[in-house]
């Protein structure tokens, strides 16, 4: 809420909330909506929620949502408002049906670069003993890994381009 006091007298005006001045009336100190919708960009997203779940709705949600929690509860009707006012017939389920693909299709990339992982490591081993077998030198670098002579080994870098081509 914003407050401008006068510096001749002690009256203190108070700038209604984004719900009140989209409803038109007097924000009152104990408005439900004062905390959660702005005198700026409060009137737009009150405007969501009052066309999609209506005032008297609203407020009777977060009337009944304990004190700690009214601030996720507003933001959370703001969210669903605008879902369903961008998408009538599934509001933010679309949104969450798209995630959960998403994640599938994540989880599937994660199983196979790790299967292509585990078969680099394995080809790195073999590689490892075909060199051993041949007693070629092995050199160590600073870090303490072993580094191979051998062009049969792994390399990172041709494995990297060959990944993301």
């Amino acid at each position: 809420m914003d407050t401008y006091s006068e510096t001749a007298g002690a009256v203190a005006i108070q700038a209604p909330c984004g719900a009140c001045k989209f409803l038109r009336k007097k924000c009152i100190p104990s408005c439900i909506f004062a905390p959660y919708f702005d005198s700026d960009q409060g009137v737009t997203r009150f405007a969501a929620v009052h066309k999609v779940f209506g005032t008297s709705n609203a407020t009777k949600i977060l009337l009944c949502t304990p004190a700690n929690r009214r601030h996720c509860a507003a933001i959370t009707l703001c969210y669903e408002a605008q879902a369903r006012l961008s998408n009538p017939v599934y509001g933010c389920v679309s949104t969450i049906l798209a995630l959960k693909q998403q994640v599938v299709s994540l989880q599937a990339e994660l199983a196979m670069v790790k299967t292509q992982i585990m078969n680099s490591r394995v080809a790195v081993e073999n590689g490892v003993q075909t060199s051993q077998q041949q007693e070629e030198p092995t050199y160590f670098n600073l870090i303490g890994e072993t580094t191979y002579s051998d062009s049969n080994c792994f390399d990172p870098i041709a494995f990297t381009n060959h990944m993301f081509r």
